[in-house]
């Protein structure tokens, strides 16, 4: 009976610290984003800045996902959360006295970037070592529900920003990473996989060369999760298209446009929420977490296409719906994949789809830019909603056997 209880004490400890440093990031990241819309009055500046976070997270992954199979998860993960910390620290002092100079600023945000991709990595690759067995879909569904609930820190992000400024806000979420990073020393968990892959030359960049290509030789060979990687990169293009777009686009369509744009992607947000409590209860059955995955996929790509073009009232129902389908298939795919991929190759697996994800993501930044230079936002995010969507029929539908071989498993 033990053995299957979720709430062990380490769980607990990472579920925590995950609460911590989570509210503070969305606090500080939502208004990075005002501060830098509101000092350059630019679309193109904001997708420049969102790209300076985006593109470290391409080498960063597969470079720390290999060194991450062989040494401790647990110490990479609070010593960047002790380094953010300091960062956002300087950060603050340094825009409170308002010496914000936008060159400068965008090396910091590729610093904190490469700190967050190296830190994501890792964090994927240890939390299912928390989980026990028969628990995963019940852990990433907590997990879902607590990325939602950080949401709730935007508006008030918003209205201290409008308040205080950036600066105080950037002093607080560098407190969150210190909480977090002092609760996540004591956990107690033994990271057996570092014992069984002791390093077996003494030349580490040869030998992390190698630990790369081993990692991409698994992925190959894993048809599954090849195809589910593939997609989930056309997936991230499309999302990076959005991130660029939807914000300004609000702004500029209505008076105080921040917060209808919260309103409306509030009640996704309350659909992942109530889409996650309502997975913490009730299990999905087995041989169809495939079928009802994929069609989230076919609904949520329909309903983002045309949500903008409805009266808000309508998109709001319509953010609803995609926000409790959403959680679902993050539900099933991730608890799937992480529980099916070996521990001790979970680090190589995770940096490849993470920077295939942000490879994804910055080709959609930058074309979602271009775009916007030529074609008006809406237009732009329904064009690349279709793409998504002939993409998951092609490589989710046509290859469903392979992908129903990872996703329709006792987890």
């Amino acid at each position: 009976m033990e053995k299957n209880k979720l709430w062990t004490r380490d769980f607990t400890i990472i579920t925590l610290g995950s609460v911590v440093s989570m509210f503070g990031n969305a606090m500080s990241g939502f208004a990075l984003s005002l501060m830098v819309l509101d000092f350059t009055e630019s679309t193109l500046f904001y997708a420049i800045y969102l790209m300076a976070f985006t593109i470290p997270q391409i080498i960063m992954p597969i470079v720390s996902g290999a060194y991450l199979d062989r040494f401790s998860r647990k110490k990479v993960i609070y010593t960047l959360d002790f380094l953010s910390a300091f960062l956002y620290v300087i950060a603050g002092y340094v825009l409170i006295k308002g010496w914000f100079y936008f060159p400068l600023f965008a090396i910091y945000v590729f610093v904190i970037g490469s700190i967050q991709s190296i830190y994501m990595t890792a964090y994927q690759s240890f939390y299912p070592l928390l989980i026990t067995e028969g628990n995963f879909s019940k852990a990433y569904s907590i997990s879902s529900v607590l990325e939602t609930m950080s949401a709730l820190m935007v508006p008030v992000a918003t209205f201290a920003y409008h308040q205080v400024g950036i600066g105080p806000l950037l002093y607080i979420n560098a407190v969150c990473f210190l909480i977090a990073a002092i609760m996540e020393t004591q956990i107690k968990t033994k990271e057996k996989y570092v014992e069984t892959r002791a390093v077996k030359s003494e030349n580490r960049i040869a030998q992390m060369k190698e630990d790369i290509k081993e990692g991409g030789r698994y992925l190959k060979a894993e048809r599954g999760l090849l195809i589910i990687a593939v997609y989930f990169t056309f997936s991230a293009m499309t999302y990076g298209v959005t991130n660029v777009l939807t914000l300004p686009y609000f702004r500029k369509a209505y008076s105080y446009g921040e917060y209808i744009f919260m309103l409306v992607q509030g009640m996704a947000m309350a659909g992942r929420g109530i889409g996650g409590a309502l997975l913490y209860r009730v299990k999905i059955p087995v041989m169809k977490k495939f079928k009802i995955a994929f069609m989230v996929y076919i609904l949520t790509n329909v309903l983002e296409a045309m949500y903008l073009f409805m009266p808000i009232p309508v998109a709001m129902a319509m953010c609803f719906v995609t926000g409790i389908s959403g959680v679902t298939s993050y539900t099933i795919r991730i608890s799937a994949t992480q529980s099916y991929v070996p521990d001790d190759k979970k680090g190589r697996f995770n940096g490849m789809f993470n920077m295939l994800n942000t490879c994804g993501s910055l080709v959609g930044e930058m074309l979602a830019g271009l775009a916007g230079l030529l074609l008006p936002p809406r237009m732009i995010i329904a064009i690349f909603m279709m793409i998504n969507l002939m993409a998951a029929i092609v490589l989710m539908g046509k290859n469903k056997n392979d992908i129903a071989l990872i996703y329709n498993r006792e987890q």
